[in-house]
């Protein structure tokens, strides 16, 4: 009786069997659906296959296929809520074209509230891979063999990691036709002028994003970072889902109109202000606050209370993103500093 009475409630959410998959294949997937799989990337330590969630959109055609991507890094969740909306409030019967959501890319560290995998290493900066390599590298090849592989556009997701904060921001090739539409339809606070991509000596040893292989590849790729770690943001999901169907509009992949978005700082380029010693830090400047040269953006205090050192802006620019953590060492970071274009 008592496992009955267990049973019960799954079944009343309607929760039912995901199929395993070894790859997508969109050729097989009936027009005017949506598809749940559970996509087979690598093995644990156990034997068993790790998995990562993927939900296919497919309207009236194939093509174009849209890509949008979460939580490369596991304490990026905005991202998967963002993917999430889209789906529920898509129309199946004006769709056209395909979208590919992968509502959690890392799924080794997600359930265990951490950023790197489980080597430690960055996932995103470790494409295109190795199908042979470490740990981490046969993880990336996979992704980029079987869903990088599959698109035609990319948004890829992320947030700030633990102990900062984010505004709204898109990274974009903004010479790049498709990847400055794509980020002007985002309803962002600032969008930076990043290429993303290694240079031409670079591009067979180099280690890169997984938006950098995106353009690689010629798939147009934008990132967007969505606010803070660890937490799902109400304001940061809206405007994000927003976003994405604006994209969907704009490849005439749906019939709505684009929705207007707010006005966009643009930046030329950007960087991290960084400690050269330790203490509790103290940051007075907000997101998207414009500073000036010489302005106070950040006090360091030793255990006693005392002043250690105060920091000052190094030029004009905005606040893309700010510590949140007061306890820093050396080499801790106060700002990420844009710097517009003139």
């Amino acid at each position: 009786m008592l496992l009955l009475i267990l049973l019960v409630p799954a079944i009343l959410l309607g929760q039912t069997k995901i199929e395993s998959i070894e790859e997508i294949q969109l050729k097989t997937i009936q027009p005017g659906t949506v598809s749940q799989f559970w996509l087979h990337l690598t093995d644990d330590g156990m034997s068993q296959p790790v998995y990562v969630p993927v939900i296919i959109a497919k309207g009236k055609t194939t093509e174009p296929v849209l890509g949008l991507t979460a939580a490369i890094h596991g304490n990026e969740l905005n991202g998967i809520r963002i993917i999430q909306r889209v789906f529920e409030e898509l129309d199946l019967e004006t769709l056209e074209g395909t979208i590919i959501g992968i509502p959690g890319l890392n799924t080794i560290s997600i359930p265990n509230h951490e950023r790197r995998f489980i080597d430690e290493e960055d996932l995103n900066r470790n494409f295109p891979g190795k199908e042979n390599g470490n740990r981490s590298q046969q993880y990336v090849y996979q992704i980029n063999k079987k869903i990088l592989s599959q698109l035609d556009y990319l948004i890829d997701m992320h947030t700030a990691s633990f102990g900062r904060t984010n505004t709204l921001y898109v990274r974009a090739d903004m010479e790049n036709d498709a990847t400055k539409t794509m980020a002007l339809l985002q309803d962002a606070d600032i969008i930076l002028n990043n290429k993303g991509v290694p240079s031409a000596d670079e591009k067979i040893a180099a280690t890169h994003t997984m938006r950098a292989e995106a353009m690689l590849q010629g798939i147009p790729a934008i990132t967007i970072e969505y606010g803070d770690p660890q937490v799902y943001q109400t304001d940061m999901i809206e405007r994000g889902k927003i976003g994405v169907e604006n994209v969907l509009s704009w490849l005439k992949m749906t019939p709505q109109k684009i929705t207007p978005v707010g006005d966009q700082v643009i930046c030329k380029k950007s960087y991290w202000i960084f400690l050269d010693k330790g203490g509790y830090l103290e940051v007075p400047v907000e997101l998207n606050q414009l500073v000036k040269k010489g302005e106070l953006i950040g006090r360091l205090r030793n255990p006693f209370g005392d002043i250690i050192q105060d920091y000052y802006c190094p030029e004009d620019g905005i606040v893309i993103g700010r510590s949140s953590n007061p306890v820093n060492m050396s080499g801790g970071r106060i700002i990420h500093l844009g710097i517009l274009n003139n």
